[in-house]
């Protein structure tokens, strides 16, 4: 049987969406030619709530895209044969942009290489920062957050799991143990 351990709440998700918000606007990058982009199902929330922070200080629009992944996924057989995919909407050219790339939990690597591969396929960015909530310390390629809300150490047998209100009615992020 499987138990939910709470890892953070709504405050602390909070929390760190506000410090990803500032450690873009502290960033030496030209706000001006920053576009987000999130991974779709809560990376694109993400996105957008770091792009309403970042757009009240400094008085712009900030563009923001959301990608679905799956169907770049090296182990998408693996996962589900019938995966739900969804749209993705990237509505700017990435040429020459500084890409700030959003997702919920930062796992072995695969899905960011996924989203990397999807966005190449669209353009070629200058440079492309990625922000996470959570950070599982446990990669299998080459790639690490840029930020990452939480460094955690969890054991591959573990889920985390990443509620927010736009789709979940709550700001949580859990923990799915096994009894013993």
């Amino acid at each position: 049987m499987a138990k939910d351990f709470r890892l953070m709440g709504e405050k602390e998700i909070s929390s760190i969406i506000n410090k990803m918000a500032l450690e873009v606007l502290k960033s030496k990058e030209n706000i001006e030619n920053t576009a987000f982009i999130g991974i779709i199902k809560r990376g694109d929330i993400i996105a957008k709530r770091v792009a309403e922070i970042v757009e009240k200080r400094e008085n712009l629009k900030i563009p923001i895209g959301k990608i679905d992944i799956n169907l770049y996924r090296d182990d998408l057989s693996i996962i589900d044969y019938h995966p739900q995919v969804f749209s993705t909407d990237i509505g700017f050219d990435l040429n020459d942009k500084i890409i700030y790339l959003f997702d919920d939990v930062f796992f072995t690597g695969r899905t960011i290489r996924s989203a990397l591969n999807e966005i190449m396929d669209f353009g070629r960015p200058k440079k492309i920062y990625l922000y996470v909530l959570i950070n599982r310390v446990s990669a299998e390629l080459p790639i690490k957050p840029d930020f990452s809300g939480s460094d955690l150490s969890i054991p591959k047998n573990r889920i985390v799991n990443v509620k927010l209100k736009e789709i979940d009615s709550e700001d949580e992020i859990t923990l799915v143990k096994e009894d013993n």
